[in-house]
């Protein structure tokens, strides 16, 4: 089921930030991802001195505590019903991020996000970043939709 869900992320290459998931419920996701210390944006964030930018780091905590666990919710809704001409399309509506500590190229963070509601097809989660010491990178509140696409082939 977890790499069902994986699959259907919209991110490749340079731009997904999941590497596993190792926790995922109707109320919970837990997943981790290592930075790639040859990342594209750590070339100029900072010369010589790099560090992970807040907007790279908001986004791991995006895709791994809100998509995944919106494409879970998604995918149970419709029983798995899901043509293979579907494509899932998320959409962050809003966060509120608070940062506590740097990550570093080549560190591995953690990423806990519980459901806060999920209605309308929107869903709104508290979630957290750790780093491999167990302590907090970051948290906030994340809302964002997911919406199931059919693509036309012409």
């Amino acid at each position: 089921m977890i790499n069902h869900i994986l699959n259907h992320l919209p991110y490749k290459s340079s731009f997904r930030f999941v590497d596993h998931i190792a926790f995922l419920n109707e109320d919970e996701v837990k997943g981790e991802y290592t930075l790639k210390q040859d990342s594209f944006f750590y070339e100029d964030h900072f010369e010589g001195n790099p560090v992970t930018p807040g907007v790279i780091i908001t986004e791991i905590m995006a895709q791994i505590g809100l998509v995944v666990l919106g494409i879970f919710l998604i995918l149970k809704e419709t029983d798995h019903s899901f043509n293979s001409d579907d494509s899932l399309f998320p959409l962050l509506t809003s966060t509120d991020v608070s940062f506590y500590k740097m990550v570093l190229p080549g560190q591995k963070v953690t990423v806990i996000s519980k459901k806060q509601y999920f209605r309308f097809g929107k869903l709104k989660c508290y979630v957290e970043m750790l780093d491999s010491e167990g302590e907090l990178v970051a948290k906030g509140t994340f809302s964002g939709i997911i919406k199931k696409i059919a693509i036309k082939n012409e």
